[in-house]
């Protein structure tokens, strides 16, 4: 008897095989479960219609199938004895996003002992395993025409641990558009003459954070074990930062309440310290938004992956000075590019925009920012 993929769905086409609930000589009950399946709405079991003996398994975990395709085979047994039921093999508890986690990492998830309720694998547990089992892998061979080596450092290991389960876990979007940075460049040189010397940066910042207070969305984590999103009750702002050890990301605390010239302070300190790799773990920690100033490397446009569990990321690109149309006449302007990437799971596109535009509105016209400067 063949066992297919049914429409367990709303019209489904397809679905992924999650986990094999038994193998291939394994005896089994009628409706006792054989495959865990996902769709893009449910996660389901398919359980068997008969009892029987297992002939063959022909599909694997990750396998994509669609409606009528063959999952099992099985010869039917009417009358079984009860020591010949078959146990049913051991059901490891997880996300499908941790699932696939840890198949695309290589990592065999029933080796993990979970972290979560009842012994649920999360996607820590995943990567704590992946960390901890390093020093365990064979050494690589050498590759033939390879001239030289570089050490592949902790800080290069964590740094793709962290990219890899963001680019797995979250679904990024990202969108480009413009700001205006002409009034708050002459607005800081300005400053400079009264001798207040601030980062053009921090003034960003400051309108992140007040964009972020009309958009908490932004500001947000999505728990998808308990189905919600928890909306931050403070804005920390991640800065990252190109040191000669690779990307690191310090944060900026309580970041709204703080004034234009306190974010210039505490800024420059963070980078200070980032470049002698003296940062604490507490700098480093509770980021809810993170920024990116690239502009200074001549960067005109980007992706950024999203430094997890947060939301979003902005990057703020190479500014130029360019002819611009404003009330039928042409100026020259400085136009800096801005990308927003951000969780689809979570933001849509004009939830996205709108948040940009309103950074974009605060950036080209810094008077706004004068109520918020404590």
């Amino acid at each position: 008897m063949e066992v297919k993929l049914h429409d367990i769905g709303e019209g489904m086409a397809e679905g992924e095989v999650v986990q094999l609930l038994v193998g291939a000589g394994d005896l089994v009950t009628v409706d006792q479960p054989l495959i865990e399946v996902q769709t893009d709405k449910v996660t389901a079991e398919i359980p068997s219609p008969v009892a029987g003996k297992i002939d063959n398994i022909h599909v694997s975990p990750g396998e994509m199938v669609e409606v009528g395709g063959v999952l099992v085979t099985i010869s039917p047994i009417q009358e079984m004895k009860e020591k010949e039921k078959a146990k049913p093999m051991k059901r490891i508890l997880a996300a499908p996003f941790t699932r696939k986690i840890a198949r695309e990492l290589g990592v065999d998830i029933e080796k993990i002992t979970g972290s979560g309720p009842a012994g649920r694998v999360i996607d820590e547990d995943v990567m704590k395993y992946l960390e901890n089992n390093r020093e365990d892998e064979p050494a690589p061979a050498v590759i033939e025409g390879a001239t030289q080596s570089i050490s592949f450092t902790n800080r290069r290991k964590q740094i793709s641990a962290k990219m890899s389960k963001s680019m797995l876990t979250i679904p990024h979007v990202t969108h480009f558009d413009e700001a205006d940075v002409t009034n708050i460049l002459e607005m800081k040189q300005e400053l400079k003459e009264k001798g207040v010397s601030l980062s053009i940066v921090a003034f960003y910042i400051k309108a992140v954070c007040t964009a972020l207070k009309d958009f908490p969305i932004f500001n947000s984590e999505l728990n998808e074990e308990a189905g919600l999103i928890y909306m931050k009750p403070h804005i920390n702002i991640g800065i990252a930062v190109d040191t000669k050890e690779g990307l690191i990301v310090p944060v900026i605390h309580h970041c709204d309440k703080l004034s234009i010239r306190d974010i210039h302070t505490k800024m420059k300190q963070l980078n200070e310290e980032a470049s002698q790799n003296g940062l604490r773990s507490e700098q480093l920690s509770g980021g809810t938004f993170t920024i990116s100033n690239t502009g200074p490397l001549g960067s005109t446009g980007a992706t950024p992956i999203i430094n997890y569990p947060e939301v979003g990321l902005m990057a703020f690109h190479k500014t130029k000075r360019m002819p611009v149309v404003i009330k039928e006449e042409i100026m020259i302007r400085s136009i800096m590019n801005v990308s927003m990437t951000f969780d689809h799971r979570i933001a849509d596109g004009g939830t996205s925009m709108r948040f940009t535009n309103r950074v974009i509105e605060l950036i080209a016209h810094p008077s706004l920012l004068l109520t918020e400067l404590t």
